[in-house]
């Protein structure tokens, strides 16, 4: 069962614009980037001819306090207060930072979030982590708090290019390892192309908000939903300070999932016929990052701001088996040089 503040409709339309009806609000704001401004407000602009539309620039790299502020004084400008709405039309950038800065502006005015993108819509939208990047660290500044409704419309997918769908179905790839073998069994029999975007979506809102339910603010259980991301967060802070290198979120969390089960392998007995057939199902579906020798030891340095660290031990969660997560498991510098240097060398 979904909780009653996630709606995964065909008919966004109708949806969003009772639930407009239904409350009282004197103020809208919208947040876009320019994406979403072309693409996905037309189909809701009608419903909020009045509201305030914010723009700024897609992209990890501008989910920073400079962006932060920018949003804070159009609101303070246009005079907001705690019984306005506002919305994040958008992807996980949007929604992290859109949701950040609801949440944090006059201690909390409502906002709720229409996700655009397939990563926003099975994952970065649901279970109300909020945040922005910080000197090159993922998320290092942020807050817990929910929308107060997410509404998710597949239909939106449509928009997007091929390689931001790939990076979606990263989190769809991580959901059925850590939770659902029989999913896991059914999606890795299918190519990329011949993927059920809906199903997917219900399939990981389901099991992302009941490891939530039982584990709101990530004290334990909720951890598992980190598994890939110690070292594929550290992949991709590392390279959004490269400019030869464009990275997506799932593309940098797909990498970390190979390496990841690596060490599940090697530190929990995750059996070698499962990491061989994760590995080469992520790479059917995203290619290799280029890793040099020269880039560990700075990646390495990144994974020692993660959030799951505890008393200057850096943790991971991993596999126990396909289907089955566990966390805080403690891993050395020079395992996960170990699980980079696997990553590296697998064709």
């Amino acid at each position: 069962m979904l909780p009653d503040n996630i709606v995964i409709t065909s008919d966004i339309r109708h949806i969003f614009g009772k639930y407009l009806r239904d409350h009282s609000f004197s103020r809208i704001g919208v947040l876009v980037d320019e994406n979403t401004r072309d693409y996905c407000l037309p189909v809701i602009r009608d419903l909020i001819e009045e509201a305030l539309i914010i723009e700024i620039k897609s992209g990890e790299i501008h989910k920073n306090l400079d962006t932060c502020q920018e949003i804070w004084k159009q609101l303070t400008e246009s005079y907001f207060d705690r019984q306005d709405l506002f919305i994040n039309l958008g992807g996980g950038v949007i929604g992290d930072m859109g949701g950040f800065c609801a949440a944090t502006y006059k201690r909390g005015i409502p906002f709720l979030n229409i996700p655009t993108t397939l990563l926003a819509q099975v994952d970065a939208s649901v279970g109300g982590k909020l945040g922005i990047d910080f000197q090159g660290y993922k998320n290092h500044i942020g807050v817990f708090t929910k929308p107060d409704c997410i509404f998710i419309d597949p239909a939106f997918l449509e928009t997007l290019p091929e390689r931001q769908l790939r990076s979606g179905f990263a989190e769809v790839i991580k959901h059925a390892l850590i939770a659902d073998a029989a999913y896991w069994s059914n999606i890795s029999r299918h190519p990329f192309s011949k993927q059920d975007w809906t199903s997917h979506i219900k399939h990981s809102v389901k099991v992302k908000n009941e490891i939530v339910r039982k584990d709101p603010k990530e004290k334990g259980l909720r951890k598992i939903l980190n598994f890939g991301h110690t070292l594929g967060h550290a992949i991709e802070s590392y390279f959004l300070s490269d400019p030869k290198i464009s990275l997506l979120h799932g593309e940098a969390i797909a990498a970390g999932m190979i390496m990841e089960s690596y060490l599940s392998h090697e530190l929990l007995d995750l059996k070698t016929e499962e990491l061989t057939a994760i590995s080469q199902f992520i790479l059917s579906v995203f290619n290799k990052i280029p890793l040099e020798e020269k880039d560990l030891e700075d990646i390495l340095q990144l994974t020692m701001q993660d959030k799951k660290n505890e008393k200057g031990i850096t943790n991971f969660s991993l596999l126990e088996k396909i289907g089955k997560a566990t966390h805080n498991i403690s891993v050395a510098r020079s395992e996960m040089i170990a699980a980079l240097s696997y990553y590296r060398s697998i064709k």
